[in-house]
């Protein structure tokens, strides 16, 4: 049983647990998060996000944290959806929705609008150059809104332009946002 906890918000300082035997799970690190939040402005009041790829789902109850108005977390291990629905309820948040199936099926018939997606796939797949494609085609962000990605290695992100970067250690992620051509 892996733990993490929430960095900053109403819930700060909050443990939540994660079940780490769960495929390729990497809680994003505090000094990443940290950065994001930074560069996202502490308060997300107003703000629906997605937690595509929720895993712990710490950056989607990191949001929440910060007074999101909601949080969708979107996850295809049951034993890990079944995990953030405990976490939700030991933090007493109804402004959450768990939706148990795969990323790209959810994008593909997604009716909401977001102004920020959290998007960390595992590493070794195509799901990340996918993903970002499909909430490009589905027009899945809000007027303003942003993705944050986590990766390995750097992504395509045609149609998209970096707002900010950073690498901490083997972590690489930035904050995109479409481009004026989309």
């Amino acid at each position: 049983m892996g733990k993490v906890r929430i960095i900053g918000g109403i819930y700060r300082s909050r443990i939540l647990k994660f079940d780490d035997g769960v495929g390729d799970l990497r809680p994003t690190p505090d000094r990443v998060r940290e950065t994001l939040f930074n560069w996202l402005g502490q308060d997300l009041t107003d703000k629906r996000c997605l937690d595509l790829f929720a895993g712990s789902g710490i950056l989607g109850f990191e949001a929440l944290s910060r007074n999101a108005r909601q949080v969708v977390f979107v996850e295809n291990n049951k034993l890990a959806a079944n995990r953030l629905r405990q976490n939700g309820k030991l933090l007493e948040v109804n402004n959450l929705e768990i939706v148990f199936e795969s990323a790209g099926h959810y994008l593909k018939q997604c009716l909401h609008k977001f102004d920020i997606v959290f998007l960390d796939p595992p590493y070794n797949s195509e799901l990340l150059t996918q993903s970002l494609e499909l909430i490009k085609k589905y027009s899945i962000l809000s007027a303003h809104g942003m993705v944050y990605v986590e990766y390995k290695t750097a992504p395509d992100l045609s149609g998209y332009i970096i707002n900010r970067c950073k690498k901490a250690g083997m972590v690489n992620y930035a904050l995109i946002e479409l481009s004026a051509a989309n």
